[in-house]
């Protein structure tokens, strides 16, 4: 069901005022084309799943529990190497590259702390 005239605007203004508030958060939850679905990535993670599918049915086929876990592994990386984003390594090299080398990778509440202080500084 799509939106109404007025839904519309009115997401398009919190759209807005988000853009205005927070960029770097806005940007975050935006469609970002390095963050796209790969299609290289779901081809061949479709491919190892139905391989592994195979190869589970055949280690049954043939009573040898080795062949069915191995197939089930298979099946089960095929399943995650499809479901992984495009720009998932991308973004880890990116991100050890941008730290600076003296410096060690901070927490999850180091970088909330970092963060508030400074919007609170910027806003001062």
């Amino acid at each position: 069901m799509p939106l109404s005239e007025h839904e519309q605007k009115l997401l398009e203004q919190l759209e807005k005022q988000l853009h205005e508030d927070d960029p770097k958060f806005a940007s975050s939850m935006g469609s970002d084309a390095g963050r796209s679905w790969s299609t290289r990535h779901l081809v061949i993670g479709v491919l190892a799943a139905l391989a592994g599918i195979v190869l589970l049915l055949f280690g049954v086929t043939i009573q040898n529990i080795f062949v069915g876990v191995l197939g089930f592994v298979v099946m089960g990386a095929g399943v995650y190497y499809a479901t992984m984003r495009g720009a998932a390594a991308g973004k880890a090299k990116a991100a050890g590259a941008g730290r600076k080398s003296g410096k060690p990778r901070s927490s999850f509440m180091s970088n909330l702390e970092e963060r508030w202080d400074e919007r609170h500084r910027g806003e001062s």
